[in-house]
């Protein structure tokens, strides 16, 4: 007998299977609201935005597999919506910010950063199943956004204080872009947070240093967020640079 498609079961299974896409889909609404507000000169709310939607594409997944509802669609999916959020979004919001007063330089800039997006997200989904989990090769898109949005979003906050060097702006936006963008290219490994397990015990001061976190990013979110970023961006360079030491070293010694 042929269980009937309408019936509350596989109406409920079909529900299952649309909440981890609707997160998907709040992720690409952030990052297209982020572009709108660009093109109406509001950035600091299209720099929020785009931190929205990065908290929106890092719960799809995990709802996904909390549910047990993995598919090839919600992974599709994902990769579409962060080439909009993580690659278009942040192009376009830097260029109509900072860059479109640089003529050619300033939106090839920015597409630097669009095209870099788009080959990390393509090497990316070719490499799943190939490469070491506990490791990215190049930075993360959202990582690489998150440092343009927190730019953008901390000259917004902090424009009385960088009063004195705003002429030195478009340098840092310009320099910034380009650093975001083929950091995504390169073949340093940035760690993915993947191993990081909350049940496992941790020190006492570990707690404590979370407390401090949690603290300034009450305060100065961002701040926080940008330097957060912007660390984690030069990781992966001081990790390869400290792994070529470590093997010079070896080779010294044999």
């Amino acid at each position: 007998m042929t269980p009937n498609a309408k019936s509350p079961m596989n109406l409920r299974r079909q529900s299952i299977y649309l909440l981890p896409n609707l997160f998907t889909l709040g992720a690409l609404f952030a990052g297209f609201y982020a572009i709108v507000q660009g093109m109406n000169n509001r950035f600091e709310h299209a720099a929020v935005a785009i931190f929205v939607a990065m908290i929106l594409d890092g719960l799809d997944g995990r709802v996904a597999r909390m549910t047990h509802t993995q598919s090839e669609f919600g992974a599709q999916l994902d990769s579409l919506s962060d080439m909009v959020s993580f690659g278009v979004a942040p192009a376009l919001v830097t260029y109509a910010w900072m860059l479109k007063d640089y003529g050619k330089l300033g939106w090839i800039v920015a597409f630097v950063y669009c095209a870099c997006a788009a080959l990390r997200l393509a090497r990316f989904n070719v490499n799943i199943g190939i490469v070491d989990k506990r490791w990215f090769q190049g930075l993360a898109s959202p990582a690489a956004a998150g440092i343009i949005a927190g730019l953008v979003w901390n000259v917004h906050e902090f424009a009385e204080e960088i009063a004195p060097v705003i002429h030195l702006l478009p340098y840092v936006a310009i320099a910034t872009t380009l650093f975001a963008g083929l950091s995504m290219v390169v073949n340093v490994r940035f760690w993915s947070f993947k191993e990081f397990n909350v049940r496992k015990t941790v020190p006492f001061y570990a707690m404590l240093i979370l407390v401090l976190v949690l603290i300034v990013l009450a305060a100065k979110p961002a701040l926080a967020l940008f330097l957060f970023f912007a660390g984690y961006g030069l990781s992966g360079y001081v990790y390869w640079l400290w792994q070529c030491l470590r093997r010079n070293k070896r080779q010294e010694a044999a």
